[in-house]
């Protein structure tokens, strides 16, 4: 059959734009064939495990593009192989899930653990191409201080100065979240308008250089990096997955500016609530937050209306949330009291419970947030809590063992009982690094509780008398269940008549730790 000569055109043009779209790119093909030929000559070079199928790939693709085309520059490659097209070249690299990116030094491979947006890769592997300290000098000076959001230079006298021992052990351990130089340069020194020895933070946010202001011939590396720490965090920006680690590792409580990042006063709020943030930075981190994108998670920090903008502290250690009433007009006077009660320890936390159960029919109770304190609070009866969530694969496998072991103890129950408390877990982004996910109760745990979950399912007991808790750590047969609570409960229980001889749930555990959140 004849092709008609229009139809060849648009078939040649769209064959050549693809060959050209291809031969555009940065990031290197990666085949059985010539991987070891591009990755091992290669002092650093990053390489992404993907298959076409895979939604994360199709996220990161673009930003993966941008990069290698960035880094090009620096003389670092970005290599990918299909894992679809090269199962046993993936398979031999350990590749477990999608998409899996590994840092090759010579050959040998390490975990990628950086951001996988464009600017976070650009980053992360600019400093690796780099090392721990740089030499920073008259020509490099300006470029080099502007090559990361966080710049950490030494100025010292000489380079055997004790506090370049101190300085070089900081950057060897902080390589990944930061870029350091040091310099010698007597030029250098004058212009930066320090005197030696003194380390200096070069920021591409708020005050853009901060001084150590402590003497730098006393420093320690845990100084130095606490000091970069409570820097390296803008008085306030915008959350996302690319920097929440940053502050839930901070240990600091977190305030929310929830808003619609499309409305004409967004930039004015968020100036309002910079007033407050400044004056209380050194014991709340403060972000705002695209209240469309995320009004999920809004709902588990106990916003319940889609009123923005909203304001919420987040107690992140102990997990308990306070929001401003979504009625009120959130002003700078608003946020400022807010945050002075809450730094008084004057502000009751809002817990969110499910409704208190009308009745309790069942082996096992079912406990709401409403009638914890309450329940735990019978010391003539020992408790024994599985914390659940409705969508947690292992939770529901336990399911029919924790409903038997309840039966078991049916004749027993008032001396103890067997309860179930739902929690819910709401991520902060879709994300398929599960470090930025955060964790949003459907029934809160009260202040009073000396514990916090954070893995599904979590058993714990409660003796009758006491006020700990012991966490069961076994696993998570019916018989190994049973063993627990014998062994702990000192008083002679009696299963039901004839319940010895009932049929054991017939289900199958291959992992017996945590389900991790």
């Amino acid at each position: 059959m004849r092709i008609p000569s229009v139809l060849t055109s648009i078939i040649s043009l769209t064959l050549a734009t693809l060959v050209l779209a291809d031969a555009a790119s940065d990031v290197i093909d990666l085949t059985p064939s010539n991987i070891n030929s591009v990755v091992d000559p290669e002092k650093l070079i990053l390489v992404e495990f993907f298959a076409p199928w895979c939604g994360h790939c199709k996220a990161l693709a673009p930003h993966y593009e941008e990069a290698a085309t960035a880094l090009k520059e620096k003389g670092v490659k970005l290599a990918k192989v299909n894992c679809v097209d090269e199962p046993d070249l993936c398979q031999a690299h350990g590749v477990q899930g999608y998409p899996t990116l590994k840092v090759f030094r010579n050959g040998e491979p390490s975990e990628y653990t950086g951001p996988r947006k464009a600017d976070g890769i650009i980053s992360y592997m600019t400093k690796q191409s780099l090392p721990a300290v740089s030499d920073v000098t008259a020509s490099n000076i300006e470029e080099f201080k502007k090559a990361d959001k966080i710049v950490a230079i030494a100025y010292l006298s000489s380079p055997s100065d004790a506090a370049a021992v101190v300085f070089q052990d900081t950057a060897e351990k902080h390589r990944d979240d930061y870029l350091f130089g040091q310099s010698t340069d007597a030029a250098v020194i004058e212009s930066a308008g320090v005197s030696t020895p003194a380390i200096v933070l070069y920021r591409a946010f708020d005050d853009p250089v901060s001084v150590y202001s402590h003497p730098v011939t006393s420093a320690t590396v845990e100084t130095i990096e606490n000091w970069i720490a409570e820097l390296s965090i803008p008085v306030i920006a915008e959350v996302s997955a690319e920097n929440y680690m940053s502050y839930a590792q901070s240990g600091k409580p977190l305030a929310y500016l929830f808003i619609d990042p499309t409305s004409e006063t967004k930039d004015e709020h968020i100036e309002r609530v910079r007033a407050v943030a400044l004056e209380h930075k050194a014991k709340i981190n403060f972000v705002w937050i695209d209240a469309i994108k995320f009004g999920d998670h809004a709902k588990s920090l106990n916003l319940a209306e889609s009123i923005w903008p909203s304001f919420v502290i987040q107690d992140l250690g102990n997990q308990l949330k306070y929001p401003i009433d979504q009625k009120t007009e959130i002003t700078a006077v608003v946020v400022k009291d807010w945050v002075e009660s809450f730094v008084a320890g004057t502000l009751e936390p809002t817990l969110k419970s499910q409704p208190i159960p009308e009745t309790q029919d069942e082996a096992v109770f079912t406990l709401v947030g409403k009638e914890f304190d309450k329940v735990v609070s019978h010391n003539d009866k020992h408790i024994f809590v599985e914390f659940f969530a409705s969508w947690c694969g292992h939770c529901k496998r336990l399911k029919p063992t924790w409903d038997a072991l309840g039966e078991h103890y049916a004749a027993a129950k008032d001396h103890v009982i067997m309860y179930i408390f739902m929690l819910f877990c709401s991520r902060l982004v879709s994300n398929n690094l599960c470090s930025a996910k955060m964790d949003a109760p459907e029934n809160d745990l009260p202040p009073s509780v000396p514990f916090r979950v954070a893995s599904f399912p979590t058993l714990k007991m409660k003796l009758a008398g006491v006020n700990e808790w012991i966490d069961y750590e076994g696993d998570r047969s019916l018989e190994s269940l049973i063993a627990f609570v014998d062994e702990h409960v000192k008083i002679p229980l009696k299963a039901p008549a004839g319940n010895e001889s009932a049929p054991q749930p017939n289900v199958e555990f291959h992992d017996q730790t945590h389900d991790e959140l």
